[in-house]
């Protein structure tokens, strides 16, 4: 399939063009600036100029492909949610496919109970316009559209995880927001890839599908495991939500959910079996720990 992939230099965008030239498919990457898309011809990725903010530009860049893989994100609904629907009314009634990502923050906090796709959802106030670009992505007519809630991504040094391991550098500690008794959903980068390739491949038109694995771990041991990781010892301190908010705002909130969820939909249906260290390893000795 050729295939392009918004945020292909992201982190998430990254790992998912690798693992779709892995499968043998042609990928194109939006590339805004000409870092990115030096970035993009130096992987062997074909780099195709666009903004998120340029509506027209996209719809037009989408014609001649098979599949959009959408990884980008400017965490704001004026510019994604107008991007989003641009590119899907291009593939109207093409039967083209289009991945969306959203995250499970649209779920809100699950109370301690274990949920899935199809529970109703309560997004968390950073991502409260998400859903509506979800059931866009899911109803447009003519489109082949599969939405991925991804959990907290890890893996490769980076993403949300890296926070924990930083703050250690800044304070002898790795510092958490909240209590840490609330559970953060996890998903491996590369096992996060592994799965857009199977949706792409195999989804039925309508799937969500929610991309988590191992079960769900208190946030102050994942901190631990941050702090051992990066030569602290284990130590580790709790910033308070109020004083957290005055840093971070909603993203704040959004860290403290107390979230568990099941991948089974995932597995069953596309066969997905994560393979990747748990966070717990790759924070104390792999990807993110001191050398």
């Amino acid at each position: 399939m050729k295939i392009l992939v918004t945020g292909a230099t992201g982190y998430i965008g990254g790992a998912v063009v690798d693992a779709l030239k892995k499968a043998g498919h042609q990928v194109l990457g939006l590339a805004r600036s000409e870092d990115a898309r030096n970035k993009l011809t130096g992987r062997g990725v074909q780099a195709v100029a666009g903004d998120l903010a340029d509506t027209a530009g996209l719809a037009a860049l989408v014609k001649n492909l098979d599949a959009v893989v959408w990884t980008a994100t400017t965490n704001s609904e004026a510019v994604d949610a107008p991007a989003v629907a641009a590119v899907l009314d291009a593939l109207k009634g093409t039967n083209k496919t289009f991945v969306y990502t959203s995250g499970v923050w649209v779920h809100g906090d699950t109370r301690g109970d274990i949920v899935n796709e199809d529970t109703p959802l309560s997004a968390a106030a950073l991502v409260a316009w998400r859903p509506a670009v979800e059931q866009r992505t899911l109803n447009t007519a003519g489109v082949r559209g599969i939405v991925i809630r991804p959990g907290i991504v890890y893996g490769r040094g980076a993403g949300i995880p890296s926070m924990l391991s930083a703050s250690v550098k800044d304070g002898g500690a790795a510092r958490f927001m909240g209590t840490g008794e609330n559970h953060w959903p996890v998903v491996f980068v590369e096992d996060l890839a592994d799965l857009y390739v199977r949706a792409v491949e195999q989804a039925p038109a309508g799937t969500v599908l929610v991309a988590v694995q191992g079960p769900p771990l208190k946030v102050k041991e994942i901190a631990a495991a941050a702090s051992e990781g990066a030569g602290a010892g284990g130590k580790t301190v709790a910033w308070p939500l109020e004083e957290a908010r005055k840093q971070f705002g909603a993203f704040a909130d959004a860290l403290a959910l107390d979230q568990k969820f099941s991948a089974q939909k995932a597995q069953t249906l596309l066969g997905w079996a994560p393979k990747g260290p748990g966070i717990i390893d790759e924070l104390r000795t792999g990807s993110y720990a001191r050398r």
